[in-house]
């Protein structure tokens, strides 16, 4: 198998390599399993072929760190970071730093290889920077100047309280237009609210 289709999974907790390693081969992918970025950062440069799965929260190195090492040393393979405790601002700084997908546990199977195949195709050439969802850019188009605002201060990391002292508007009311994006982008959390509205085409501030 060529060292694109490599999926590279960086984890601390055992069974959870395990549990990757076991769903990623029975789609057809060579894995390789790590137990800390330091022992990634390590590894061959052949490494960099393919692309990585990481936790964020480990001990030592986490993978927002990981993330931004490869990026300062120049390597643009294509990381999906996962978290077992995802929060929005976490998200976003993923995806500023360059993260193709954000995923949260527990996870989703068909949800990862779908990410892992896209992010696969990225690393390949396919495209360097993926142009915006069709399917997300129509949702996105579907909402109100007010949702496209609170969606923005979500996409910023901002708090209820912030956007809604931002717009003039209550907290509660923030949290009704909350609800609608979610419904709306057919999003299932915030966080992957947020991954929908940058393959929209939408930016951090």
């Amino acid at each position: 198998m060529p060292a694109s289709t490599v999926v590279q999974v960086i984890d601390d907790d055992p069974a959870m390599r395990d549990s990757l390693d076991f769903l990623l081969g029975s789609a057809g992918f060579a894995v390789e399993l790590f137990d800390s970025a330091e022992a990634f950062l390590a590894a061959p440069a052949s490494h960099s072929a393919g692309c990585v799965l990481t936790d964020v929260r480990m001990g030592g190195l986490d993978g927002l760190e990981l993330l931004s090492r490869l990026r300062e040393a120049g390597r643009d393979i294509p990381v999906i970071v996962m978290t077992g405790h995802g929060d929005v601002p976490l998200a976003v700084k993923a995806m500023k730093l360059g993260a193709t997908d954000f995923v949260e546990k527990p996870i989703d199977g068909d949800s990862l290889i779908a990410a892992v195949q896209a992010a696969l195709a990225t690393g390949s050439g396919a495209t360097a920077t993926p142009a915006p969802s069709p399917e997300f850019a129509s949702r996105l188009a579907s909402l109100s100047h007010r949702e496209q605002q609170v969606l923005q201060g979500l996409i910023d990391g901002r708090t209820n309280k912030e956007i809604a002292r931002t717009f003039d508007l209550s907290p509660r009311t923030v949290e009704v237009y909350r609800a609608k994006l979610m419904t709306k982008m057919q999003a299932g959390n915030i966080s992957e609210l947020v991954r929908f509205a940058i393959k929209a085409g939408l930016s951090p501030s």
